[in-house]
């Protein structure tokens, strides 16, 4: 089932669940447990972007006409995306993606592959590891993800899909190859519409039939793509997770259960925040120039304040000094808070951490 060449991989496949449409209703509580689709309006030539999974029952679906979506379910809600606010939360959930691996490759703003197989915390289990992703991205953003975990790319993928909403599915070498035989040719990823109209008209119709055929007559039926099928019905996927963009930032944050007004406990709050998040960038050899303070006020207005240091740092007293200077720029305390965050970000990612580091003279002080 495995290249012996290539060593057991743990790989995860994260898939936030109808993420748009999830972000809406947790902004929105009016929305809750109701048939929201975000995306253009019916009366227009818009689209889908996302459904919410009440509305998935009437045959909605995504990239959808939005006029065929509103005779599925003539009582769903219209919710026009706000991709800024998206964007932001799955930044939030990349941060987390970046305690445990550095080999992120995302994939979209809802989902990405993680190699896990060496990572920050040396946890030995892809499947724990899977699981504390998802708890974390549920206490920081009140979203649910699914997950999948599997030795290679292919399976992750398909395993993250298989117990949606909110679930957590396991491929593991010994159990992969009866997995596939079984698994209906459609869910392939990979395998869109017309190649399974073509595969059903050869009397391909699970992973078991696509096996019985040989390299040479797949690609003579399906170009190619005929070498791809031929390995990957053996379980054979040996494409690395590939991270397409540089860390930016490091941060932690918290959204409360009861909005908060006592200004002594959020200071306290921050200095402790400001010493986690030194440990997770020690660990990282990083340190970074500009920190920022993420303030989300009760009625949902999120502010937030800057400063750009001369030097690197690390260190949890500056971080803690420059967040409660920063405090003071905002309203917290005269008006109740419900999330307060910290990042560092313009990152010295190099080995080492902190290094070529430039003595400052505190001429002033901001």
């Amino acid at each position: 089932m495995r290249d012996s060449e290539h060593p057991i991989r743990k790989i995860i496949h994260v898939d936030m669940d109808a993420f748009y449409a999830s972000v809406e209703q947790r902004d929105h509580p009016e929305y809750r447990n109701k048939p929201v689709i975000v995306g253009g309006s019916p009366q227009g030539r818009g689209v889908v972007a996302a459904a919410s999974y009440e509305v998935r029952k009437y045959g909605v679906h995504s990239a959808m006409p939005a006029a065929r979506a509103a005779k599925l379910c003539p009582h769903a809600i219209f919710v026009k995306p706000r991709f800024e606010v998206y964007k932001e939360v799955s930044e939030q959930i990349r941060e987390i993606f970046f305690e445990y691996t550095d080999l992120v490759e995302p994939l979209s703003l809802d989902e990405a592959y993680l190699d896990v197989t060496e990572n920050h915390k040396n946890i030995p289990s892809g499947t724990l590891i899977a699981h504390r992703i998802k708890k974390q991205i549920k206490e920081k953003t009140d979203l649910t993800a699914s997950a999948g975990v599997s030795f290679n790319k292919f399976l992750a993928k398909i395993a993250s899909d298989l117990d949606k909403p909110d679930g957590l599915s396991v491929i593991t070498p010994d159990k992969a190859e009866e997995f596939i035989e079984e698994l209906s040719i459609a869910k392939f990823f990979g395998v869109g519409k017309a190649t399974q109209r073509k595969m059903d008209s050869l009397g391909i119709k699970t992973g078991a039939d696509l096996k019985a055929w040989d390299e040479v007559d797949l690609v003579k039926q399906f170009g190619k793509s005929g070498h791809h099928y031929f390995r990957i019905v053996r379980g054979i996927d040996n494409r690395h997770v590939k991270p397409n963009r540089t860390r930016k930032s490091i941060g932690k944050e918290r959204t409360f259960s009861e909005d908060i007004s006592d200004l002594e406990w959020i200071r306290d709050f921050l200095t402790g925040l400001s010493e986690k998040i030194s440990q997770s960038m020690k660990k990282l050899n990083a340190s970074g120039k500009t920190i920022t303070l993420k303030v989300r006020y009760e009625n949902f207005e999120t502010v937030t304040r800057s400063y750009t240091l001369h030097h690197y740092t690390n260190k949890a007293e500056e971080l803690s000094e420059v967040a409660l200077r920063l405090l003071n720029e905002t309203e917290a305390g005269i008006r109740e808070v419900r999330l307060l965050g910290i990042s560092v970000s313009s990152l010295n990612l190099r080995k080492g951490g902190v290094i070529g580091e430039q003595l400052e003279i505190p001429f002033e002080k901001f």
